[in-house]
């Protein structure tokens, strides 16, 4: 296993729109949602593992969870962890870990990759991002993976890349935002764009000196700590500069000032398992074409539902269709798939009527 690879394992979201099952004490990257007997932190952990050393994964997450990372990955050592203090975006994080990484070994090329994605083809996934890592450990350049749109989805980002271009590795254009969805059908009859699935590859030495040309007052903030990084005097540098920090995605910090952008058209099949609906695409379906995690359900007259309870527990439901049906110990969710993006506004009114111990 090659040495000089590393990965930023991305853990510190809440995944509000999977609530009641996915809560800011526990989030949905520490739940088994497809019900395969492993975490999604864990099944990711496992992909990268393959061809990176596990000492060399780093799982950044928020303070609150870093016993949930430890209890769920045993193999990972406390200094693996990089906890943030306060949430700042994908940014500051990055750049903080990069450092430790660049102190460790100055070689290294890292992936950054969400915890809380589902990718089938693991062998594809892991040539497509070798083959970044040689790129970038051939040049200064910043790779990312872009996924083959499937539909007009206004969820995501796009990359637009050049056209025209027979090499595997595109050269981007520019980022472009979470589209409408007049703009996102343009954007597939173009033919040169892709969905932005957060997923990056880099140089140690290539993020770092970004940060530094783009981003001099924060890249400043967090390189004052790198004599003590990786010691025991880390943890109090962190807690008094971390929030000090701009609150600022990588997105716009460094991927859209950047001249030297690559993207590798995924070769595997992708889903950032956001919404239940998402979810539901993924699973398998019954007869009635309904999902099921964990229940034993006597469905009549009822398909196209999101079904998802406790172990074993028996669920009867008839006459409904298309619908997310979530049991948790209090919360119990019935509610319309294609009313899913507004789970996050139902959630802000149960916090406002029964409290945040439900949230």
């Amino acid at each position: 296993m090659n040495k000089n690879y590393y990965a930023i394992l991305m853990a510190g979201g809440v995944g509000s729109r999977f609530w009641p099952i996915s809560t800011s004490d526990n989030p949905k990257q520490f739940h088994d949602m497809l019900g395969t007997g492993d975490t999604l932190i864990q099944k990711t952990f496992k992909r990268l593992n393959k061809f990176i050393p596990t000492e060399n994964i780093l799982i950044l997450t928020n303070e609150r969870y870093n016993d949930l990372v430890l209890e769920q990955l045993p193999m990972v050592k406390q200094d693996q962890v990089v906890l943030e203090p306060a949430m700042r975006n994908t940014a500051p994080c990055i750049l903080y870990a990069s450092l430790k990484i660049q102190k460790m070994n100055p070689n290294a090329v890292m992936i950054v990759a969400p915890s809380d994605h589902w990718i089938e083809d693991e062998d594809a996934f892991a040539k497509d991002v070798k083959m970044c890592f040689d790129k970038c450990e051939k040049e200064d350049a910043l790779c990312t993976l872009g996924i083959k749109p499937t539909f007009p989805n206004t969820g995501f980002g796009y990359i637009e890349y050049q056209k025209g271009s027979t090499d595997a590795l595109k050269k981007v254009d520019q980022f472009r935002e979470k589209p409408d969805y007049e703009t996102a059908k343009e954007f597939l009859a173009q033919g040169n764009f892709l969905w932005n699935a957060g997923i990056f590859m880099w140089s140690v030495s290539t993020i770092v000196n970004a940060f530094k040309a783009f981003q001099p007052s924060q890249f400043k903030l967090f390189a004052d700590g790198m004599p003590i990084y990786n010691t025991a005097g880390e943890r109090s540098f962190i807690q008094e500069n971390y929030s000090k920090a701009e609150n600022i995605s990588i997105d716009y910090a460094i991927l859209e000032q950047s001249k030297s952008i690559f993207v590798l058209p995924a070769t595997f099949d992708w889903n950032d398992l956001g919404t239940w609906g998402s979810l539901y695409d993924k699973l398998d379906k019954d007869e009635n074409n309904n999902a099921i995690v964990n229940s034993k359900v006597i469905a009549e007259d009822a398909n196209g539902n999101m079904i998802r309870t406790p172990k074993d527990k028996i669920v009867v439901v008839d006459g409904l269709k298309d619908y997310i049906i979530v049991d948790k110990e209090e919360v119990l969710l019935i509610y319309p798939k294609s009313k899913e993006q507004d789970i996050k506004k139902v959630l802000n009114s149960v916090k406002e009527k029964f409290g945040d111990q439900h949230a």
